[in-house]
């Protein structure tokens, strides 16, 4: 792609007191769009555990957050057997969030909001993959943010309806380091990324509220 708007976004961003946003054009597979990135001061890294809830596979991710600096961690996907009762795949994918939290050790998570569809039998299977993915984070005392799936696309990619395949380049040109095994992990560290944003903002409109 070259030279993209993301990198000149980086270096106007490296002081480490600098504040504001950047605004990064994309071009991928016909999407032409701006992803809005807070640069705020907060500068000390910490660790965020995205989550993307599926009763078949559960995608996870790992990044580091430092400012406007985006860190790779790690990434994968929790999978379940079809074979075993609907209580033992959700003991499969406690027991393997369980197992990536106490092994990344994240500060915060994030979990993707549940859409409904017109399957009502695979909403309410997909809404309990995403109770485990809600549990277990908690359990470990992580604070939980939930992010709707339009506006994780739209923080990412820059619209809210973009393709599986334009979510996997962007998380690359965000997080050039970044590996994925599945969509679901793909759409994990896009989950991660999207509260990487949203949490800057949130904490820079607090410091502004209590310097007023």
């Amino acid at each position: 792609m070259g030279e993209t708007a993301f990198s000149l976004a980086k270096e106007a961003g490296s002081g480490s007191n600098w504040t504001g946003i950047a605004v990064v054009s994309c071009a991928l597979s016909g999407v032409n769009a701006e992803v809005l990135l807070p640069l705020c001061s907060m500068t000390h890294t910490i660790r965020l555990l995205g989550i993307d809830p599926g009763l078949r596979r559960t995608g996870w991710g790992i990044i580091e957050a430092a400012g406007n600096r985006l860190s790779f961690i790690a990434s994968g996907t929790v999978s379940s057997d079809n074979k075993k009762s609907l209580a033992e795949r959700l003991v499969e994918l406690h027991e393997g969030l369980s197992d990536v939290v106490r092994l990344h050790d994240p500060a915060e998570a994030a979990v993707e909001l549940t859409f409904v569809n017109k399957d009502a039998g695979a909403t309410l299977k997909l809404g309990q993959a995403r109770g485990i993915a809600l549990l277990v984070p908690s359990l470990a005392g992580l604070p939980v943010a939930e992010y709707a799936p339009n506006l994780v696309k739209k923080t990412v990619v820059g619209t809210g309806h973009a393709e599986k395949n334009q979510i996997r380049a962007m998380v690359k040109v965000l997080m050039p380091r970044a590996t994925f095994n599945s969509d679901d992990a793909a759409d994990a560290l896009a989950i991660a990324i999207c509260h990487a944003q949203h949490r800057a903002s949130t904490a820079a409109r607090l410091l502004a509220m209590g310097a007023a």
